[in-house]
């Protein structure tokens, strides 16, 4: 049923037809509006039956959905943010455990200094944990990865972060088809548990594990992500089949069949992405852009195959690992390996800073013309960068990087020292 919903209710919405039996919630924005949602359903009688639990933290949060799940529970929890940095040791249990929960990850900046609006840092920095790790273009898509993200965490036996734009999208009125109950039942079936805390039938999960056998649990985990890699397309494919819209997958082209030029990102910049592209191809640029949707299991064949025709490859990411560069371009660079192509890094959006179409078509301009540097910052304000480093070669005692910058671009009426 079509409706004029904001994101966050949508992905409430989509959770609720899932049926979960335990939603364990702690608020921060951006994600807040989800869990709220689904206190209300559950208060109304809608969601039933559903234990909503308020905790007193996002630990406590991920704790009670790890519980929830190892007692044979449904399980969904929510965050963004400090909240996931604050949850990552129930982040690794959960993976290491192969809990089949579902989490939403309202993608946030980390700070210092503290930032509220969005950029892909917080799902960057678990990465590594195994889980799953889906992002969302639009709300629709986010509705349609959280009804996905059930029925693969509980297929392969592996927890699923479905990653969507903080604000951008949590926060956006759009149009989004939500789906009925009968389809939902049909297309996720009803969750049996592999392994249930049975006080009749008593077993140990989470035992301790020496060196005889760590490697092998750890790659235990491993090779249920490259079943996932199997799955994740297959799963896409019947929802396709079942509610008559593409969505999910691996990765999602566009444009790219005859594209010299491919631009690589992830989340919701891939629509403003391709209307830039819709220009410069008009204009006789031969540009695709690729998205992809599984960043965790990483689709190396899949992103090999759609990028291995082209002359040079743009990863615009919004995240930034310091002291390196680019996250996902050392991920798409590994896909590319032997391939001969010109390969540019782009950090772009960090914080929430304004990604727009006129910036991205002199990025691409310059990236068809290989004017770029192999690392650029789309829109950095180097002028403010440059006065920060001649105040900290000049002066030991300069203070904080951050308040002295802010009160160079007026975002603090204050002298600087």
């Amino acid at each position: 049923m079509l409706q004029q919903i904001e994101g966050s209710r949508a992905v409430a919405e989509a959770v609720a037809l899932a049926r979960p039996e335990v939603v364990c919630a702690y608020p921060i924005s951006p994600q807040t509006h989800i869990v709220e949602g689904l206190s209300e359903l559950v208060k109304t009688g809608r969601l039933t039956p559903c234990e909503f639990i308020n905790v007193e933290s996002e630990f406590a949060a991920l704790s009670v959905a790890i519980g929830a799940s190892a007692a044979g529970a449904r399980a969904y929890t929510a965050t963004a943010s400090q909240g996931l940095l604050f949850m990552a040791e129930a982040v690794y249990n959960a993976a290491g455990l192969g809990l089949p929960i579902v989490m939403t990850v309202a993608n946030r900046a980390i700070g210092a200094p503290i930032n509220i609006w969005n950029d892909h840092s917080d799902a960057m920095s678990q990465r590594d944990c195994g889980w799953i790790q889906l992002f969302a273009e639009t709300n629709q898509e986010a509705v349609d990865l959280h009804l996905q993200a059930f029925r693969l965490a509980e297929e392969v036996s592996l927890p699923v972060m479905v990653c969507m734009d903080g604000f951008i999208l949590t926060h956006a009125y759009e149009r989004v088809d939500l789906p009925t109950p009968p389809q939902v039942d049909a297309f996720l079936p009803p969750f049996v548990p592999r392994q249930v805390l049975d006080p009749a039938e008593p077993v140990t999960i989470g035992a301790m594990v020496g060196p005889e056998a760590f490697a092998e649990v750890r790659y235990l985990a491993h090779a249920r992500q490259m079943r996932a890699l199997e799955r994740i397309p297959a799963i896409a494919a019947d929802f396709e089949a079942r509610f008559g819209r593409a969505s999910g997958g691996l990765v999602r082209p566009y444009r790219c069949e005859d594209a010299q030029t491919i631009v690589v990102a992830l989340g919701s910049v891939l629509g403003t992405l391709k209307d830039t592209v819709d220009v410069l191809r008009a204009a006789g640029m031969p540009i695709g852009v690729l998205g992809i949707t599984s960043f965790r299991p990483f689709p190396l064949a899949a992103v090999r195959e759609a990028l291995q025709h082209a002359l040079r490859v743009v990863v615009l990411e919004k995240s930034f690992s310091v002291g390196l560069g680019g996250i996902v371009a050392n991920d798409v660079r590994s896909a590319l390996s032997g391939l001969k192509l010109a390969g540019y890094t782009v950090i772009a959006g960090l914080g929430g800073r304004a990604i727009t179409q006129a910036s991205l078509e002199r990025l691409l301009r310059d990236a068809v013309a290989d004017r770029l540097e192999p690392l650029t910052f789309l829109d950095m304000d180097w002028a403010v960068v440059a006065r920060q480093l001649e105040r900290e070669r000049a002066d030991a005692r300069s203070g904080p990087a951050a308040e002295a910058m802010l009160r160079d671009v007026g975002g603090v009426a204050t002298k600087v020292r």
